[in-house]
């Protein structure tokens, strides 16, 4: 009942910041965006909270954080081959959807303190989030294995990932909200987003199943073996 009551009150926020802002004068999509996406954030950590994470299950999530941001930091100079996707995916696969959202989301935030912070960050949090939520849903049911992570890595950053980052180059560099000046900004960003969706690939390809591996020997042996859906 309290998770009922906490998803209303988040879903009644984000209806008055919409309303409000298209009823005034002066209405930012910029600020309807943001209070989107920040309020879309908040049943996740919400749910988290209410859970009651242990020290053992805090301690694994901070070093998968860790490990992703340092994956993104690490090829700083080499634009979208970062194989921060991947580790995020690993991470839904292994501790169900809801973990693989507040990795996702974690990481972006943490890594942009080395990349830069402005308002793509919550796009960023929210497009990761999303990346290892549905990783987790859809590997409760696919079997991880090389091929089947590779190209569920590819198309989930790729497609989804672009289509929600990019959406934050759309208010920032389209002067006129149409259908040219989307499919304009969108166009301009295909190239990288291949690349990340290439990289994110790869690295599961040679290395999601023994990553995968890896983490569950450490819930088994400190376990960590909780349901966490």
């Amino acid at each position: 009942m309290k998770k009922v009551f906490e998803l209303i009150c988040v879903f009644l926020c984000l209806i008055g910041i919409i309303v409000w802002q298209l009823l005034s004068d002066s209405s930012s999509y910029y600020l309807i965006s943001i209070a989107v996406l920040i309020l879309s954030m908040l049943p996740f950590f919400f749910s988290f909270e209410n859970n009651k994470p242990d020290a053992r299950e805090l301690s694994l999530l901070a070093s998968l954080i860790a490990i992703a941001v340092v994956s993104r930091a690490v090829f700083y100079l080499i634009p979208q081959v970062k194989p921060i996707g991947a580790v995020v995916i690993v991470s839904g696969v292994c501790l169900g959807a809801k973990r693989g959202y507040l990795v996702g989301a974690f990481s972006a935030f943490i890594s942009n303190f080395i990349f830069g912070q402005g308002m793509w960050t919550p796009f960023q949090m929210v497009a990761l989030g999303l990346v290892g939520f549905i990783a987790g849903i859809l590997f409760k049911r696919l079997k991880a294995d090389k091929i089947s992570l590779a190209l569920v890595g590819f198309v989930l950053t790729f497609l989804l990932y672009s289509a929600v980052v990019d959406f934050s180059s759309v208010l920032m560099l389209a002067g006129d909200f149409n259908i040219h000046s989307v499919l304009a900004v969108y166009g301009a960003g295909a190239l990288f987003n291949f690349v990340f969706g290439i990289t994110t690939a790869v690295v599961l390809f040679f290395f999601g199943e023994q990553f995968i591996k890896m983490i569950d020997r450490i819930q088994t042996k400190y376990g960590i073996g909780v349901a966490y859906e």
